[in-house]
């Protein structure tokens, strides 16, 4: 169980930018609650299931109220294991890159195994959704390479479907305590690219000492 869990998306550890935010994040928080357990979960590096076969059919078989049979439950079983993490930790901070306008897909491989029916949230038919993960805190590190903001002078905000669809994730599980740092335009050029993530760097450290 940690206080403070950190989920990787970037497979780019030495250079990527969210990555190098997220850290600054974790190195004030480590200061700031020296007791304070930290774990990271690498989607790189975390065998993800392939949603197909077995864990398809112990989805439908758990809504129709179907007994699991052996290999469904094995299935389901690693869906929840997968999940634990996010529900064992009171702090999820995460890294993510924008990739073609949205996330790697390493995290909505993820993130479309472990948001299951009684995994991350309920149904109930009189009151509808509710998400399992309430009560916890969401630090969100945003990188891209040009600049998506509503004063660009592009229509690039009309292309981010980052931050939008993975908060909209989120607040579904439960989470609307959200904190997010965007570090943008580190694809023009070193200065510009360095001006970015020191900015980022400093306003992560800031959330990490709350």
């Amino acid at each position: 169980m940690a206080d403070l869990l950190h989920i990787e998306a970037s497979p780019r550890k030495t250079r990527s930018a969210s990555l190098e935010a997220a850290r600054a994040f974790i190195d004030a928080y480590r200061l700031s609650h020296p007791s304070a357990s930290i774990d990271t979960l690498d989607l790189w590096r975390v065998p993800l299931l392939e949603f197909d076969g077995d864990a398809l059919d112990a989805k439908y078989a758990g809504l129709s109220g179907t007994p699991l049979s052996p290999s469904q439950r094995t299935a389901w079983d690693h869906i929840h294991a997968l999940a634990k993490p996010l529900h064992d930790a009171s702090t999820l901070l995460f890294s993510v890159p924008l990739w073609n306008f949205s996330i790697p897909y390493k995290l909505k491989h993820f993130i479309d195994a472990v948001s299951q029916k009684d995994v991350l949230f309920s149904f109930d038919p009189q009151t509808g959704f509710g998400g399992l993960l309430a009560g916890k805190r969401a630090v969100v590190v945003y990188a891209r390479g040009l600049d998506y903001g509503k004063h660009s002078h592009t229509p690039a905000q009309a292309f981010d479907f980052q931050r939008p669809y993975f908060e909209a994730w989120l607040r579904f599980v439960g989470i609307d305590d959200i904190a997010s740092i965007i570090v943008e335009k580190t694809l023009l050029g070193p200065q510009v690219d360095a001006t970015a993530r020191d900015e980022a760097c400093s306003a992560a450290a800031a959330l990490g000492r709350q």
